[in-house]
């Protein structure tokens, strides 16, 4: 297919500047981004040639990636992580068989850093205080997303311009700069999808306790955890009051408030083709301090966690209960209705037995949502 008509300059430059990561999967970009290798290969043959000044038709040619380990290593690396994936790489490296060459335990870091495989930490791991990790190490380890408030546009006809902002932890690369007429979950999830299929999909996402992130029922889940966590993402939440801990994200809120959002605009074809043009300049070109005065997208690359466009099917233990969770968010369960949570509606869930009679865990996916105490209350 061809580039598409709208900002091609700047579609063109985003590619490129992606492409040139040693690590790239030049196939996999042109995938997501609409145009065929062919086109792709000629693009960037001609920024060899021209450099800068080719933008108007060229790109660059991608570095020669290193040696990548054997596909059989990865294969068992990817493997041994699933079964176990609270154990880091010196764990698994002795799980390797001993038929197979082992490599240093750093090698299969990078296996699973590359099959966007996260180590599980325990739960009183993860509550550390975030000066403990103030940035993470790779690209897609942590997203922060959030909406910019919202505003009148000069058309008053139109609904108010909601600006939803997605932040790479890592880079600062803006991922996402959309308007959207409100905040409601039918609103959000397709420009959210829209991002997962451009750049992948995170190993986990921060964002407020605020609709739709959120629920307001103590333990449970919203529809947007629900989809996410179905997509295989982590869901953290920010501290009530605490805005410090999406503080990349806040920053960049300051700089497209004091740089953009201070104009008038009239109407939301207008006020997108403006953020998006924002944008453009924020990753490849604004200076940050932070980066040693890089652009965002010189430390950015997409994750190789593809979009699926079906959900996957949730599986649970064999000795675990499930039950699908009805119109009301509840279950039937020992001859009960029990609430369960409205996000979670058409799901399926697992009841597990704890080790106290009477005391179930309700389980979604990996995460115990609540529990269910049949014991009888004095």
């Amino acid at each position: 297919m061809p580039w598409q008509e709208c900002t091609t300059m700047s579609i063109r430059r985003e590619f490129v500047l992606l492409a040139q990561h040693p690590q790239s999967n030049i196939r996999e970009l042109c995938r997501r981004y609409g145009i065929s290798p062919k086109t792709a290969y000629k693009w960037l043959e001609r920024y060899q040639e021209l450099g800068d000044s080719a933008l108007q038709d060229q790109s660059r040619r991608p570095l020669t990636s290193p040696g990548r380990s054997s596909a059989e290593l990865e294969r068992e690396v990817v493997r041994l992580h699933h079964q176990f994936p609270y154990w880091g790489a010196r764990k698994l490296l002795h799980l390797l068989p001993k038929a197979m060459d082992r490599p240093h335990h750093s090698t299969l870091d990078a296996i699973l850093r590359r099959h966007g495989c996260q180590v599980r930490y325990h739960a009183e791991d993860a509550q550390a205080p975030a000066t403990q990790r103030f940035e993470h190490k790779q690209p897609n380890e942590l997203w922060q997303i959030d909406f910019k408030g919202n505003f009148h546009l000069s058309d008053r006809n139109s609904p108010r311009c909601h600006p939803l902002t997605v932040l790479d932890d890592h880079s600062r690369f803006a991922l996402c700069l959309e308007g959207c007429e409100g905040e409601r979950l039918e609103l959000v999830r397709p420009k959210l999808a829209a991002v997962f299929r451009r750049y992948g999909l995170p190993c986990r996402i921060t964002a407020d306790n605020g609709p739709p992130w959120g629920s307001n029922i103590e333990g449970g889940l919203s529809a947007m955890e629900v989809w996410l966590m179905r997509l295989g993402i982590d869901v953290s939440h920010s501290r009530p009051y605490h805005p410090q801990t999406q503080g990349k994200l806040e920053r960049f809120h300051q700089t497209l408030k004091r740089e953009l959002l201070h104009r008038s605009f009239s109407d939301m074809e207008h006020c997108q083709r403006v953020m998006d043009q924002w944008r453009d300049q924020y990753n490849q070109q604004r200076p940050h301090e932070a980066l040693g005065q890089l652009p965002p997208i010189s430390r950015y690359q997409p994750s190789l966690r593809a979009y699926p466009e079906q959900l996957p099917e949730v599986e649970y233990e064999p000795e675990d209960k499930v039950l699908k969770v009805g119109g009301t968010g509840q279950v039937q369960f020992k001859g009960k209705s029990r609430f369960v949570g409205g996000g979670l509606l058409g799901e399926r869930i697992a009841i597990r037995p704890t080790g106290v009679d009477g005391v179930y865990d309700v389980i979604f996916i990996h995460k115990t949502i609540r529990q269910f105490d049949l014991r009888e209350k004095k």
